[in-house]
């Protein structure tokens, strides 16, 4: 007896909608989103779709309509509740516009709770364009299956970040001058990854942070690496030890 295809196929497109989705919504679907779905993924009436909405899970909806430029959908059932990610933040220097996508792309996958820009004494890129960063982060959302959005702050200055830090959460220090091996410094959960920029962080700061009762400093390994690959490789680590990479997790 042949297998009952799965349901929905694991081809079906995956889409972030800024909408309230319930058993009763029909949302519409326009622009880009639209664009996607009609012309890329060649969806019709009748077809399958995921959607989710940053609030209540996601959903797996019919296409009900189908024009041009925007399609209307009925939704079938929730498929998976809200996540809860780990309370993990990531403050990072802002670097040039690649390697900042990348930054936002591969922390939203591993599961960040909260991005937080950070200008420091050597920041080249102090203006960023928040419209870009959220779209990288919904597009990686999309494809990673989250359905939490991870929380974007505005960017601040290393000292106002300080000075605010909120008592009770680790601030792990990736200190190129040396530290602690992560996998050996106790910092569960509340925490936050502090990363810098090209050229890293000048003596001052270095001190300034030191002088944080918060911080903890921890090293990256043997090799200078650079500001987006100590963000990702101090995730990763930290997800490993505190996070929810377990078996079954």
């Amino acid at each position: 007896m042949p297998a009952t295809p799965a349901w929905p196929p694991a081809s079906t497109p995956r889409l972030f909608v800024d909408l309230p989705l319930g058993p009763d919504a029909a949302p519409m679907i326009d622009g880009s989103a639209a664009h996607y779905v009609l012309g890329v993924m060649r969806l019709k009436a009748g077809d399958p779709i995921l959607l989710f909405d940053n609030r209540n899970g996601e959903w797996l909806g019919i296409v009900d309509e189908a024009a041009k430029r925007s399609l209307t959908v009925r939704i079938e059932r929730q498929t998976r509740g809200i996540e809860q990610v780990p309370d993990l933040w990531l403050c990072f220097a802002p670097v040039k516009k690649a390697r900042l996508d990348w930054i936002i792309e591969k922390a939203t996958e591993l599961g960040v709770a909260r991005l937080q820009p950070v200008i420091t004494e050597r920041t080249i890129v102090e203006r960023v364009k928040r419209e870009r960063i959220e779209a990288q982060i919904i597009e990686a959302c999309e494809q990673c299956g989250r359905t939490a959005l991870p929380t974007l702050a505005e960017p601040v200055k290393l000292p106002q970040l300080l000075r605010d830090w909120p008592a009770g959460r680790a601030l792990l220090f990736a200190d190129e001058a040396g530290g602690a091996p992560l996998a050996a410094t106790d910092a569960p959960a509340p925490a936050a990854i502090l990363t810098g920029p090209e050229g890293g962080f000048t003596e001052r700061e270095r001190a300034m942070l030191l002088d944080t009762p918060a911080v903890r400093r921890i090293a990256l390994g043997p090799r200078i690496l650079r500001a987006e690959t100590a963000a990702i490789a101090a995730i990763g680590l930290w997800m490993a030890q505190h996070g929810d990479w377990s078996a079954g997790g």
